[in-house]
């Protein structure tokens, strides 16, 4: 399929200040520095601040940033108007959070992305690219649980516009290396002192870079077709490796399994398989409620059913990281002054 994306777009994404924001409008003015116009949405007016200098709007002229939160519908019809393509970042994401305050998580990210997906059928958005997470599959926390009925709003969005826009699309990957309250940065921190903690020696997590990230939406923006459920073939690692690679010889204390985490990461279950699909660098989970969606599919990208009862999970994935694989990815991605 050609690209749709072209400096005559227009995009807005939500929770634009966070870590996949900075790395998606990097990439975004690199590709297009005279694009017609580019929204950051967000909540935090200091992390905007310390954008915009980082992205000087002088220098691109159709950069815009917003204050607002996806709680406020009448804020986001405002942000929407004119807007071709949205990315939905926005979201509560801790998990232990997510069990000591329920109805907050519940209000951002479920109410949100309701309130998101009426304003932008309203607005006459073209496609929007929802940001999901491994915990949305078979999910036994709170976050999860929310996520999950996030991707449902979503994939059921493309039912009620029936023909006509906007496209709804979801992407969905494991812990982005060096993201802000993830295990690098944490780990990072307490090698000094010798000692680290961590949950469970026997516990695996999926790696996706932030440029991975990043080019995965902007590959679902130019060829989802609405309905899907993408997710990234990408390598697992052992917590106790990402330990070893950052603090080597490193006391390890066992501190236990937190409230609502997982030893292993999945993000297609076993009950997922019957509408999965292989399109060779990704996976795409189908919707039977989509019209000719799989031959589509099956048509455009060659994709090919998994096997039935296939799952992807980051203990059985056929690829691991090893601890030297890890230094290097840490030095590329995160701190070149790291070794």
């Amino acid at each position: 399929m050609p690209d749709i994306l072209s400096k005559n777009s227009s995009i807005l994404i939500t929770g634009g200040t966070g870590s996949f924001g900075h790395a998606f409008i990097r990439k975004i003015l690199f590709n297009f520095p005279d694009i017609r116009r580019l929204v950051v949405f967000s909540r935090d007016e200091l992390k905007q601040l310390e954008m915009q200098r980082e992205f000087s709007i002088d220098k691109y002229k159709g950069l815009r940033f917003f204050l607002g939160d996806v709680r406020d519908k009448e804020r986001l019809q405002t942000a929407l108007q004119g807007i071709d393509f949205v990315v939905h970042a926005a979201a509560l994401k801790q998990v232990p959070a997510a069990e000591y305050n329920p109805f907050e998580f519940i209000k951002t990210n479920v109410l949100g992305a309701q309130n998101l997906i009426e304003s932008s059928i309203q607005c006459g958005v073209k496609k929007i690219i929802a940001l999901s997470t491994d915990k949305a599959a078979a999910p036994i926390n709170l976050y999860g649980a929310t996520k999950l009925c996030s991707d449902k709003l979503f994939i059921a969005a493309n039912n009620m516009v029936g023909a006509r826009s906007p496209l709804f699309s979801i992407v969905r990957y494991g812990n982005v290396m060096g993201s802000r309250g993830s295990v690098v940065p944490y780990f990072i921190g307490k090698k000094s002192s010798g000692h680290l903690p961590i949950t469970d020696l026997e516990m695996t997590r999926f790696n996706i870079t932030l440029d991975q990230s990043v080019d995965m939406v902007l590959w679902a923006i130019n060829n989802s077709i609405g309905g899907e459920v993408l997710v990234p073939k990408i390598p697992s690692y052992k917590i106790a490796d990402m330990a070893e690679a950052i603090c080597p010889g490193a006391k390890l204390k066992i501190i236990g399994v937190r409230p609502g985490e997982k030893i292993h990461e999945e993000m297609i279950t076993s009950s997922d398989s019957l509408n999965t699909f292989d399109l060779g660098k990704y996976f795409a989970i189908l919707s039977t409620s989509i019209p000719n969606q799989i031959e589509r599919y099956k048509s455009s990208f060659q994709a090919k059913p998994v096997s039935t009862g296939f799952s992807y999970n980051s203990g059985t994935n056929e690829v691991f990281l090893t601890v030297e694989q890890i230094r290097t990815l840490i030095t590329e991605h995160i701190d070149p002054n790291f070794r």
